[in-house]
């Protein structure tokens, strides 16, 4: 999946961003919490974090 696909779906929502990019750890449940917290933290780790692990999957 492109990078820019992950990032149009972090900005929809941003969990579905990180577990395409990452799968389910850490990071994934981080970003739940930031968009319960409010929605605009949850799409900045989102991006953060797709950008971050650019091509590699980190997991």
């Amino acid at each position: 999946m492109s990078d820019l696909l992950r990032i149009v779906l972090a900005v929809i929502l941003p969990p579905l961003g990180v577990f395409f990019t990452v799968g389910i750890g850490k990071h994934f449940w981080i970003n739940i919490l930031l968009t319960l917290l409010g929605f605009i933290p949850g799409i900045i780790h989102a991006v953060w974090i797709i950008s971050k692990s650019g091509n590699a999957h980190a997991v």
